[in-house]
């Protein structure tokens, strides 16, 4: 399925995999989580309608839904800007939702981690899937460059406010 040698295998491409694999299988991890964890996914609806978000249930399994398959996807470099747009979208959301008030760092329960990852998925949607990927398999998405850039900022930009204007809610004080 990838015919990579040495030769048409650029440092960029290992750059690409080794980003891709690490922070895909993260995300899995932690929507894998959402799911199984303490509390499993009533835990985290519950969790989601305390923070304000309308159709708690729903959002929580939209919210493990996009880590487990988005982080899947982006693991195999499979649609690797549109599954970078669904992870800038989801930390949008998280980051202003549960962790904004508290400043950047995460020590005090800030975004930090959120905008790390933001950054991580915004470099993965640059770098494309590179040669050992199911987009470059498939000649689609192939070295993404500014177009993957601008696509993963966009969508999950608009998706990330869109999420937030449906379905934010938060308790008056």
């Amino acid at each position: 399925m990838f015919a990579v040698t040495e030769s048409t295998f650029s440092t960029l491409d290992l750059a690409s995999l080794i980003l891709r694999v690490g922070f895909g299988l993260s995300m899995v991890v932690h929507g894998y989580n959402k799911v199984f964890g303490q509390g499993g996914l009533a835990g985290t609806a519950g969790w989601f309608g305390s923070i304000g978000m309308k159709y708690p249930a729903w959002q929580a399994r939209a919210a493990a839904g996009t880590e487990i398959f988005g982080g899947l996807a982006l693991a195999v470099g499979f649609l690797t800007p549109l599954s970078s747009a669904a992870m800038v979208g989801l930390m949008i959301v998280a980051g202003y939702v549960a962790h904004w008030k508290s400043g950047y760092l995460i020590t005090k329960g800030g975004w930090e981690y959120n905008g790390a990852i933001i950054v991580a998925a915004l470099a993965t949607g640059t770098l494309g899937g590179g040669q050992a990927s199911i987009d470059h398999a498939l000649g689609i998405f192939d070295s993404s460059g500014f177009t993957g850039f601008w696509i993963a900022l966009a969508v999950g930009v608009l998706g990330g406010i869109g999420q937030l204007v449906i379905f934010y809610r938060p308790k008056k004080s």
